[in-house]
């Protein structure tokens, strides 16, 4: 399984904006333990990645009421193999949110994961608890897209980027938006771009 891509872009997670050293560190240390890390057959746990996306003026950002878990969450999902787990969260966003067109958002343009995050998923039927090791980008809607409901939602849901807190307080769906501001914040150089997509 080839985990190169994924371990050079959580190198420059642990030197990047969000200076988090720790949760880059173990990250790479479950990569390199498991060479099936990308696979959702990986026990205890797999590489997902998922999708932090603004409308094209930036003012909104999607969430969806996952069915399964019955919360307001980001979009995303397992990577299934895909090395490039940007490509990954891409995916995610389209099949969930029925829109095709993203740009993925970086300061200065140079492929960046928005956040990292490690959490719990509750058994379910026959899939025994593990854990997501859960890789996070910035995407921007394209405009002019209609939203179409999957079926692990309930709802899809455009909210004011300053009305998050009245609809989500999981700490890591907060952090989410909370890292894109900063992103956006940016100036000259390391400004918020888009970045190119490997075809």
């Amino acid at each position: 399984m080839h985990r190169h891509r994924l371990i050079a872009l959580l190198e420059r997670y642990a030197h990047g904006p969000q200076q988090n050293a720790a949760v880059a560190a173990r990250f790479l240390d479950f990569v390199g333990a498991h060479d099936d890390c990308l696979l959702r057959q990986c026990v205890p746990g797999h590489i997902t990645a998922s999708a932090w996306i603004w409308s094209p003026d930036h003012r909104t950002c999607l969430l969806t009421h996952h069915r399964k878990l019955d919360r307001w969450l980001q979009l995303g999902g397992h990577v299934d193999g895909e090395g490039s787990v940007q490509l990954a969260a891409l995916r995610e966003a389209q099949e969930e949110s029925g829109m095709e067109r993203f740009q993925l958002l970086s300061p200065g343009g140079r492929l960046a994961a928005l956040d990292l995050d490690v959490h719990t998923i509750p058994a379910h039927k026959d899939e025994p608890e593990h854990l997501h090791w859960d890789v996070r980008f910035l995407l921007r809607a394209e405009p002019l897209q209609e939203l179409v409901l999957s079926a692990e939602s309930k709802a899809l849901r455009w909210l004011p980027r300053q009305e998050l807190l009245t609809c989500v307080s999981e700490e890591s769906v907060v952090r989410l938006e909370r890292h894109a501001a900063e992103w956006e914040q940016r100036r000259g150089a390391d400004a918020l771009a888009a970045c190119p997509l490997p075809q």
